[in-house]
Protein backbone atom coordinates (compact mmCIF):
# COMPACT_ATOMS: atom_id res chain seq x y z
CA UNK A 1 0.00 0.00 0.00
CA UNK A 2 1.16 3.55 -0.72
CA UNK A 3 0.06 6.95 0.52
CA UNK A 4 -1.59 8.70 -2.43
CA UNK A 5 -1.63 12.03 -0.58
CA UNK A 6 1.95 12.63 -1.67
CA UNK A 7 0.88 12.59 -5.34
CA UNK A 8 -0.93 15.22 -7.40
CA UNK A 9 -4.70 15.01 -7.73
CA UNK A 10 -6.25 15.08 -11.24
CA UNK A 11 -7.18 18.74 -10.74
CA UNK A 12 -3.61 19.57 -9.70
CA UNK A 13 -2.23 17.67 -12.71
CA UNK A 14 -4.41 19.73 -15.07
CA UNK A 15 -3.26 22.92 -13.31
CA UNK A 16 0.38 21.92 -13.90
CA UNK A 17 -0.30 21.08 -17.56
CA UNK A 18 -2.02 24.47 -17.97
CA UNK A 19 1.31 26.14 -17.20
CA UNK A 20 2.73 24.82 -20.48
CA UNK A 21 -0.19 23.88 -22.73
CA UNK A 22 -3.05 26.14 -23.81
CA UNK A 23 -6.55 24.70 -24.30
CA UNK A 24 -7.28 20.98 -24.91
CA UNK A 25 -9.29 20.65 -21.67
CA UNK A 26 -10.69 17.18 -22.47
CA UNK A 27 -7.28 15.72 -23.30
CA UNK A 28 -5.78 17.10 -20.08
CA UNK A 29 -8.62 15.75 -17.95
CA UNK A 30 -8.31 12.27 -19.44
CA UNK A 31 -4.54 12.00 -19.05
CA UNK A 32 -4.81 13.38 -15.51
CA UNK A 33 -7.32 10.66 -14.59
CA UNK A 34 -5.13 7.99 -16.25
CA UNK A 35 -2.09 9.15 -14.28
CA UNK A 36 -3.92 9.28 -10.94
CA UNK A 37 -5.44 5.83 -11.61
CA UNK A 38 -1.94 4.37 -11.84
CA UNK A 39 -1.12 5.65 -8.38
CA UNK A 40 -4.52 4.42 -7.16
CA UNK A 41 -3.76 0.94 -8.51
CA UNK A 42 -0.52 0.78 -6.56
CA UNK A 43 -2.43 1.50 -3.33
CA UNK A 44 -4.90 -1.40 -3.57
CA UNK A 45 -4.30 -4.98 -2.45
CA UNK A 46 -1.65 -6.82 -4.43
CA UNK A 47 -4.00 -9.44 -5.88
CA UNK A 48 -6.25 -6.67 -7.23
CA UNK A 49 -3.31 -4.68 -8.64
CA UNK A 50 -2.76 -7.35 -11.27
CA UNK A 51 -6.37 -7.10 -12.43
CA UNK A 52 -6.47 -3.31 -12.93
CA UNK A 53 -5.16 -2.44 -16.38
CA UNK A 54 -4.58 1.10 -17.65
CA UNK A 55 -7.12 2.75 -19.95
CA UNK A 56 -4.89 3.55 -22.92
CA UNK A 57 -5.67 6.79 -24.73
CA UNK A 58 -6.04 7.61 -28.43
CA UNK A 59 -5.55 11.31 -29.19
CA UNK A 60 -7.03 12.54 -32.46
CA UNK A 61 -5.94 15.93 -33.77
CA UNK A 62 -3.91 17.82 -36.34
CA UNK A 63 -0.18 18.36 -35.98
CA UNK A 64 0.95 21.05 -33.57
CA UNK A 65 -2.12 21.08 -31.31
CA UNK A 66 -0.27 19.66 -28.28
CA UNK A 67 -0.59 15.85 -28.42
CA UNK A 68 3.10 15.07 -27.86
CA UNK A 69 3.58 17.93 -25.41
CA UNK A 70 0.73 16.71 -23.20
CA UNK A 71 2.21 13.19 -23.03
CA UNK A 72 5.77 14.48 -22.41
CA UNK A 73 4.71 16.88 -19.66
CA UNK A 74 2.61 14.16 -18.06
CA UNK A 75 5.67 11.91 -17.84
CA UNK A 76 7.69 14.75 -16.30
CA UNK A 77 5.01 15.33 -13.67
CA UNK A 78 5.00 11.66 -12.74
CA UNK A 79 8.80 11.35 -12.85
CA UNK A 80 8.04 8.42 -15.14
CA UNK A 81 10.12 6.87 -17.93
CA UNK A 82 8.82 8.07 -21.29
CA UNK A 83 9.55 7.16 -24.88
CA UNK A 84 8.08 8.33 -28.16
CA UNK A 85 8.00 6.34 -31.39
CA UNK A 86 6.49 7.03 -34.82
CA UNK A 87 4.36 4.11 -35.99
CA UNK A 88 5.35 4.89 -39.60
CA UNK A 89 8.93 3.84 -38.76
CA UNK A 90 7.75 0.25 -38.72
CA UNK A 91 6.67 0.37 -42.39
CA UNK A 92 9.36 2.40 -44.19
CA UNK A 93 9.96 1.46 -47.83
CA UNK A 94 13.10 -0.65 -48.34
CA UNK A 95 13.26 -1.20 -44.60
CA UNK A 96 12.40 -4.60 -43.14
CA UNK A 97 10.71 -2.83 -40.27
CA UNK A 98 11.93 -1.91 -36.84
CA UNK A 99 11.14 -4.48 -34.19
CA UNK A 100 8.06 -3.11 -32.38
CA UNK A 101 9.46 -4.38 -29.08
CA UNK A 102 12.32 -1.89 -29.47
CA UNK A 103 10.04 0.84 -28.07
CA UNK A 104 9.78 -1.16 -24.82
CA UNK A 105 13.58 -1.52 -24.71
CA UNK A 106 13.89 2.25 -25.23
CA UNK A 107 11.49 2.75 -22.31
CA UNK A 108 13.68 0.58 -20.07
CA UNK A 109 16.81 2.49 -21.14
CA UNK A 110 15.11 5.75 -20.16
CA UNK A 111 14.02 4.21 -16.86
CA UNK A 112 17.61 3.11 -16.15
CA UNK A 113 18.79 6.67 -16.80
CA UNK A 114 16.12 8.15 -14.48
CA UNK A 115 16.90 5.79 -11.59
CA UNK A 116 20.67 6.01 -12.09
CA UNK A 117 20.63 9.82 -12.12
CA UNK A 118 18.52 9.92 -8.94
CA UNK A 119 20.79 7.49 -7.09
CA UNK A 120 23.89 9.34 -8.27
CA UNK A 121 22.39 12.60 -6.98
CA UNK A 122 21.93 10.94 -3.58
CA UNK A 123 25.66 10.10 -3.34
CA UNK A 124 26.89 13.25 -5.08
CA UNK A 125 28.13 14.86 -1.87
CA UNK A 126 30.17 11.79 -0.95
CA UNK A 127 31.49 11.54 -4.52
CA UNK A 128 32.49 15.23 -4.43
CA UNK A 129 34.66 14.60 -1.34
CA UNK A 130 36.39 11.68 -3.10
CA UNK A 131 36.98 13.85 -6.17
CA UNK A 132 38.51 16.57 -4.00
CA UNK A 133 41.00 14.02 -2.66
CA UNK A 134 41.87 12.88 -6.19
CA UNK A 135 42.49 16.48 -7.29
CA UNK A 136 44.49 17.18 -4.15
CA UNK A 137 46.65 14.13 -4.83
CA UNK A 138 47.39 15.55 -8.29
CA UNK A 139 48.24 19.00 -6.87
CA UNK A 140 49.96 18.05 -3.61
CA UNK A 141 50.78 14.33 -3.33
CA UNK A 142 50.65 13.04 0.27
CA UNK A 143 53.94 12.07 1.89
CA UNK A 144 54.60 8.40 1.17
CA UNK A 145 55.14 5.93 3.96
CA UNK A 146 52.39 7.26 6.22
CA UNK A 147 48.97 8.77 6.41
CA UNK A 148 49.35 12.55 6.17
CA UNK A 149 48.96 14.31 9.50
CA UNK A 150 48.80 11.12 11.61
CA UNK A 151 52.31 9.70 11.86
CA UNK A 152 50.87 6.22 11.23
CA UNK A 153 53.18 4.03 9.22
CA UNK A 154 56.34 5.92 10.22
CA UNK A 155 56.89 4.34 13.63
CA UNK A 156 56.17 7.65 15.30
CA UNK A 157 53.64 8.65 17.95
CA UNK A 158 53.44 12.24 16.76
CA UNK A 159 53.22 13.59 13.21
CA UNK A 160 56.43 14.96 11.74
CA UNK A 161 56.67 18.64 10.87
CA UNK A 162 56.74 17.72 7.15
CA UNK A 163 53.55 15.71 7.48
CA UNK A 164 51.87 18.50 9.43
CA UNK A 165 52.88 21.01 6.78
CA UNK A 166 51.71 18.71 3.98
CA UNK A 167 48.31 18.20 5.61
CA UNK A 168 47.83 21.91 6.34
CA UNK A 169 48.72 22.75 2.74
CA UNK A 170 46.25 20.16 1.43
CA UNK A 171 43.46 21.56 3.61
CA UNK A 172 44.24 25.09 2.42
CA UNK A 173 44.07 23.92 -1.20
CA UNK A 174 40.88 21.97 -0.48
CA UNK A 175 39.21 25.26 0.43
CA UNK A 176 40.52 26.84 -2.77
CA UNK A 177 39.12 23.94 -4.82
CA UNK A 178 35.71 24.30 -3.15
CA UNK A 179 35.60 28.06 -3.69
CA UNK A 180 36.51 27.68 -7.40
CA UNK A 181 39.70 29.70 -7.01
CA UNK A 182 41.74 27.01 -8.80
CA UNK A 183 39.18 26.14 -11.50
CA UNK A 184 41.45 27.19 -14.39
CA UNK A 185 44.56 25.32 -13.23
CA UNK A 186 45.42 22.27 -15.37
CA UNK A 187 46.05 18.85 -13.84
CA UNK A 188 46.57 15.30 -15.12
CA UNK A 189 43.80 12.83 -14.32
CA UNK A 190 43.09 9.20 -15.21
CA UNK A 191 39.70 8.45 -16.70
CA UNK A 192 38.16 5.17 -17.78
CA UNK A 193 38.53 4.65 -21.50
CA UNK A 194 35.24 3.39 -22.99
CA UNK A 195 35.50 -0.10 -24.42
CA UNK A 196 33.94 -0.49 -27.87
CA UNK A 197 34.06 -4.07 -29.09
CA UNK A 198 32.95 -2.88 -32.54
CA UNK A 199 30.91 -6.02 -33.17
CA UNK A 200 28.59 -5.79 -36.14
CA UNK A 201 26.98 -8.02 -38.72
CA UNK A 202 27.37 -7.88 -42.47
CA UNK A 203 24.44 -8.75 -44.66
CA UNK A 204 21.97 -9.16 -41.80
CA UNK A 205 21.53 -12.18 -39.59
CA UNK A 206 19.19 -14.11 -37.34
CA UNK A 207 20.08 -12.24 -34.15
CA UNK A 208 17.61 -9.69 -32.83
CA UNK A 209 18.50 -6.29 -31.41
CA UNK A 210 18.51 -7.49 -27.79
CA UNK A 211 20.81 -10.45 -28.54
CA UNK A 212 23.23 -8.22 -30.43
CA UNK A 213 23.38 -5.74 -27.52
CA UNK A 214 23.98 -8.55 -25.02
CA UNK A 215 26.75 -10.02 -27.21
CA UNK A 216 28.47 -6.63 -27.45
CA UNK A 217 28.24 -6.13 -23.67
CA UNK A 218 29.59 -9.61 -22.98
CA UNK A 219 32.59 -9.14 -25.28
CA UNK A 220 33.11 -5.62 -23.93
CA UNK A 221 33.15 -7.02 -20.39
CA UNK A 222 35.84 -9.55 -21.34
CA UNK A 223 38.17 -6.90 -22.74
CA UNK A 224 40.59 -5.26 -20.27
CA UNK A 225 39.52 -1.85 -18.96
CA UNK A 226 42.06 0.83 -19.78
CA UNK A 227 42.70 4.15 -18.09
CA UNK A 228 43.39 7.18 -20.20
CA UNK A 229 45.49 10.14 -19.05
CA UNK A 230 44.01 13.56 -19.71
CA UNK A 231 45.21 17.08 -18.95
CA UNK A 232 42.19 19.16 -18.03
CA UNK A 233 41.27 22.15 -15.90
CA UNK A 234 40.24 21.49 -12.31
CA UNK A 235 36.73 22.70 -13.17
CA UNK A 236 36.42 20.07 -15.94
CA UNK A 237 38.08 17.44 -13.75
CA UNK A 238 35.34 17.92 -11.13
CA UNK A 239 32.62 17.29 -13.72
CA UNK A 240 34.37 14.26 -15.26
CA UNK A 241 35.45 12.55 -12.05
CA UNK A 242 32.25 13.13 -10.07
CA UNK A 243 30.29 11.09 -12.65
CA UNK A 244 32.80 8.23 -12.40
CA UNK A 245 32.96 8.26 -8.60
CA UNK A 246 29.18 8.53 -8.18
CA UNK A 247 28.75 5.56 -10.55
CA UNK A 248 31.13 3.51 -8.37
CA UNK A 249 29.10 4.29 -5.24
CA UNK A 250 25.78 2.96 -6.54
CA UNK A 251 24.70 -0.65 -6.93
CA UNK A 252 23.84 -1.22 -10.61
CA UNK A 253 21.95 -4.43 -9.87
CA UNK A 254 19.70 -2.43 -7.57
CA UNK A 255 19.34 0.24 -10.27
CA UNK A 256 18.31 -2.37 -12.86
CA UNK A 257 15.72 -3.98 -10.59
CA UNK A 258 14.19 -0.63 -9.62
CA UNK A 259 14.23 0.63 -13.22
CA UNK A 260 12.43 -2.45 -14.54
CA UNK A 261 9.73 -2.06 -11.86
CA UNK A 262 9.44 1.68 -12.54
CA UNK A 263 9.05 1.09 -16.30
CA UNK A 264 6.40 -1.59 -15.67
CA UNK A 265 4.35 0.42 -13.17
CA UNK A 266 4.76 4.02 -14.38
CA UNK A 267 6.18 3.85 -17.93
CA UNK A 268 4.49 5.83 -20.72
CA UNK A 269 4.91 4.94 -24.39
CA UNK A 270 3.68 7.53 -26.90
CA UNK A 271 2.95 6.05 -30.35
CA UNK A 272 2.66 8.92 -32.83
CA UNK A 273 1.38 8.82 -36.42
CA UNK A 274 -0.77 5.78 -35.65
CA UNK A 275 -3.11 6.94 -38.43
CA UNK A 276 -0.34 6.06 -40.92
CA UNK A 277 -0.77 2.36 -40.13
CA UNK A 278 -4.59 2.44 -40.25
CA UNK A 279 -6.39 0.94 -43.24
CA UNK A 280 -8.63 2.91 -45.57
CA UNK A 281 -5.95 5.43 -46.54
CA UNK A 282 -6.31 6.91 -49.96
CA UNK A 283 -3.07 8.81 -49.76
CA UNK A 284 -0.82 8.06 -52.69
CA UNK A 285 2.36 6.17 -51.85
CA UNK A 286 1.12 5.12 -48.44
CA UNK A 287 1.98 1.46 -49.06
CA UNK A 288 -0.13 -1.68 -49.15
CA UNK A 289 -2.85 -2.21 -46.54
CA UNK A 290 -1.41 -5.59 -45.58
CA UNK A 291 1.83 -3.89 -44.46
CA UNK A 292 -0.04 -1.47 -42.21
CA UNK A 293 -2.28 -4.17 -40.80
CA UNK A 294 0.80 -6.30 -40.14
CA UNK A 295 2.29 -3.53 -38.01
CA UNK A 296 -0.97 -3.24 -36.08
CA UNK A 297 -0.92 -6.98 -35.35
CA UNK A 298 2.73 -6.70 -34.24
CA UNK A 299 1.79 -3.85 -31.89
CA UNK A 300 -1.21 -5.66 -30.46
CA UNK A 301 0.54 -8.13 -28.10
CA UNK A 302 2.80 -5.38 -26.74
CA UNK A 303 -0.18 -3.12 -26.00
CA UNK A 304 -2.25 -6.02 -24.66
CA UNK A 305 0.52 -7.03 -22.31
CA UNK A 306 3.45 -9.34 -22.93
CA UNK A 307 6.97 -10.07 -21.70
CA UNK A 308 9.82 -8.34 -23.52
CA UNK A 309 13.44 -9.35 -23.03
CA UNK A 310 15.88 -6.47 -22.60
CA UNK A 311 19.55 -6.42 -21.69
CA UNK A 312 18.54 -5.47 -18.14
CA UNK A 313 15.98 -8.23 -17.69
CA UNK A 314 12.42 -9.12 -18.64
CA UNK A 315 9.76 -6.40 -18.53
CA UNK A 316 6.01 -7.04 -18.55
CA UNK A 317 4.00 -4.43 -20.47
CA UNK A 318 0.59 -5.17 -18.87
CA UNK A 319 0.57 -1.91 -16.88
CA UNK A 320 2.55 0.37 -19.20
CA UNK A 321 0.37 3.31 -20.28
CA UNK A 322 0.16 3.60 -24.07
CA UNK A 323 -0.91 6.90 -25.61
CA UNK A 324 -1.45 6.76 -29.37
CA UNK A 325 -1.95 9.84 -31.53
CA UNK A 326 -2.71 10.70 -35.12
CA UNK A 327 -4.25 13.36 -37.33
CA UNK A 328 -6.52 10.86 -39.14
CA UNK A 329 -6.93 13.10 -42.20
CA UNK A 330 -6.96 10.19 -44.67
CA UNK A 331 -8.26 7.45 -42.38
CA UNK A 332 -10.50 7.01 -39.36
CA UNK A 333 -9.86 5.42 -35.96
CA UNK A 334 -12.38 2.77 -36.99
CA UNK A 335 -9.96 1.72 -39.77
CA UNK A 336 -7.66 0.26 -37.13
CA UNK A 337 -8.15 -3.46 -36.56
CA UNK A 338 -10.89 -4.05 -33.94
CA UNK A 339 -8.50 -5.72 -31.48
CA UNK A 340 -6.23 -2.67 -31.43
CA UNK A 341 -9.18 -0.28 -31.19
CA UNK A 342 -10.30 -2.15 -28.10
CA UNK A 343 -6.94 -1.55 -26.46
CA UNK A 344 -7.42 2.26 -26.69
CA UNK A 345 -10.80 2.69 -24.98
CA UNK A 346 -10.36 6.39 -24.22
CA UNK A 347 -10.62 8.58 -27.33
CA UNK A 348 -9.95 12.29 -27.11
CA UNK A 349 -10.38 14.71 -29.99
CA UNK A 350 -8.07 17.71 -29.73
CA UNK A 351 -9.37 20.97 -31.13
CA UNK A 352 -7.64 23.04 -33.82
CA UNK A 353 -6.00 26.13 -32.38
CA UNK A 354 -7.80 29.46 -32.72
CA UNK A 355 -6.32 32.94 -33.04
CA UNK A 356 -7.06 33.45 -29.33
CA UNK A 357 -5.17 30.21 -28.53
CA UNK A 358 -2.14 31.50 -30.46
CA UNK A 359 -2.26 34.73 -28.45
CA UNK A 360 -2.27 32.85 -25.13
CA UNK A 361 0.41 30.38 -26.33
CA UNK A 362 2.68 33.36 -27.02
CA UNK A 363 1.97 35.00 -23.68
CA UNK A 364 0.96 32.64 -20.87
CA UNK A 365 3.01 29.39 -20.63
CA UNK A 366 6.20 29.25 -18.58
CA UNK A 367 8.10 28.39 -21.75
CA UNK A 368 6.23 30.82 -24.05
CA UNK A 369 8.15 31.79 -27.18
CA UNK A 370 8.15 35.46 -26.21
CA UNK A 371 9.82 34.54 -22.89
CA UNK A 372 12.35 32.32 -24.67
CA UNK A 373 13.38 35.15 -26.99
CA UNK A 374 13.52 37.61 -24.09
CA UNK A 375 15.98 35.23 -22.39
CA UNK A 376 18.10 34.96 -25.57
CA UNK A 377 18.31 38.75 -25.83
CA UNK A 378 19.09 39.03 -22.12
CA UNK A 379 22.12 36.78 -22.69
CA UNK A 380 23.53 39.64 -24.79
CA UNK A 381 22.53 42.20 -22.16
CA UNK A 382 19.66 43.51 -24.30
CA UNK A 383 16.14 43.97 -22.89
CA UNK A 384 13.49 42.70 -25.32
CA UNK A 385 9.79 43.38 -24.72
CA UNK A 386 6.52 42.88 -26.61
CA UNK A 387 3.43 45.01 -26.18
CA UNK A 388 0.00 43.39 -26.24
CA UNK A 389 -0.91 44.70 -29.68
CA UNK A 390 2.24 43.11 -31.15
CA UNK A 391 1.42 39.71 -29.65
CA UNK A 392 -2.12 39.92 -31.03
CA UNK A 393 -0.76 40.77 -34.49
CA UNK A 394 1.74 37.87 -34.42
CA UNK A 395 -1.07 35.50 -33.39
CA UNK A 396 -3.33 36.75 -36.20
CA UNK A 397 -0.64 36.38 -38.88
CA UNK A 398 0.29 32.86 -37.71
CA UNK A 399 -3.38 31.88 -37.68
CA UNK A 400 -3.95 33.25 -41.21
CA UNK A 401 -0.87 31.54 -42.63
CA UNK A 402 -1.99 28.25 -41.09
CA UNK A 403 -5.41 28.70 -42.66
CA UNK A 404 -4.11 29.39 -46.16
CA UNK A 405 -1.17 26.99 -46.20
CA UNK A 406 -0.60 23.70 -44.37
CA UNK A 407 -2.02 23.81 -40.84
CA UNK A 408 0.92 22.94 -38.59
CA UNK A 409 -0.63 24.26 -35.39
CA UNK A 410 1.52 26.04 -32.81
CA UNK A 411 4.68 25.14 -34.74
CA UNK A 412 3.79 27.97 -37.14
CA UNK A 413 4.62 30.42 -34.34
CA UNK A 414 8.27 29.31 -34.44
CA UNK A 415 8.43 30.23 -38.14
CA UNK A 416 6.76 33.60 -37.60
CA UNK A 417 8.84 34.56 -34.55
CA UNK A 418 12.06 33.54 -36.27
CA UNK A 419 11.15 35.67 -39.31
CA UNK A 420 10.32 38.58 -37.00
CA UNK A 421 13.45 38.56 -34.85
CA UNK A 422 16.26 37.00 -36.91
CA UNK A 423 17.65 40.36 -38.07
CA UNK A 424 17.86 41.60 -34.48
CA UNK A 425 19.52 38.37 -33.36
CA UNK A 426 22.08 38.79 -36.13
CA UNK A 427 22.83 42.42 -35.18
CA UNK A 428 23.66 41.61 -31.55
CA UNK A 429 26.08 42.59 -30.11
CA UNK A 430 27.76 44.44 -33.02
CA UNK A 431 25.05 46.98 -33.80
CA UNK A 432 22.74 46.47 -30.85
CA UNK A 433 24.94 47.04 -27.84
CA UNK A 434 24.47 45.67 -24.31
CA UNK A 435 22.11 47.64 -22.04
CA UNK A 436 19.95 48.51 -25.05
CA UNK A 437 16.16 48.15 -25.02
CA UNK A 438 14.17 46.72 -27.93
CA UNK A 439 10.38 47.08 -28.04
CA UNK A 440 8.35 44.97 -30.47
CA UNK A 441 5.10 46.78 -31.28
CA UNK A 442 2.34 46.21 -33.83
CA UNK A 443 3.94 48.49 -36.47
CA UNK A 444 7.26 46.60 -36.31
CA UNK A 445 5.46 43.25 -36.60
CA UNK A 446 3.53 44.42 -39.68
CA UNK A 447 6.68 45.84 -41.26
CA UNK A 448 8.84 42.76 -40.65
CA UNK A 449 6.18 40.20 -41.60
CA UNK A 450 4.77 42.00 -44.65
CA UNK A 451 7.06 40.06 -47.00
CA UNK A 452 6.02 36.81 -45.33
CA UNK A 453 2.38 37.55 -46.14
CA UNK A 454 3.31 38.39 -49.74
CA UNK A 455 5.30 35.16 -50.06
CA UNK A 456 2.27 33.30 -48.80
CA UNK A 457 0.09 34.88 -51.52
CA UNK A 458 2.64 34.21 -54.28
CA UNK A 459 3.05 30.57 -53.24
CA UNK A 460 -0.35 29.83 -54.76
CA UNK A 461 1.06 30.46 -58.22
CA UNK A 462 4.37 28.62 -57.85
CA UNK A 463 4.47 25.01 -59.01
Amino acid sequence: MIDNKQYLTPRQIVTELDKYIIGQKDAKRNVAIALRNRWRRLSVKEEMQKEIIPNNILMIGATGVGKTEIARRLANLADAPFTKVEASKFTEVGYVGRDVESMVRDLVENSITLVKNRKQAEVKEKAATIVEDIILDALIPPIKGGIPGTGIGNGEDEPTSDQELNEKTRERFREKIRSGELDDRKIDISVKKPVNPGIGMIGGGMMDESSMINLQEMIGGMLPKKDKKRKVSIKDAKNILIEEEAAKLIDMDEVKDEAIKKAQDTGIIFIDEVDKIAGGSSKKGSGPDVSREGVQRDLLPVVEGCSVTTKYGVIHTDHVLFIAAGAFHFSKPSDLIPELQGRFPIRVELQNLTKDDFYHILKDPKNALTKQYEALFQAEGVELSFNDAAILEIAEIAFKVNGELENIGARRLHTVMSHLLNDLLFDMPDEIEPNSKVLIDKARVQERLADMVKSRDLSEYIL
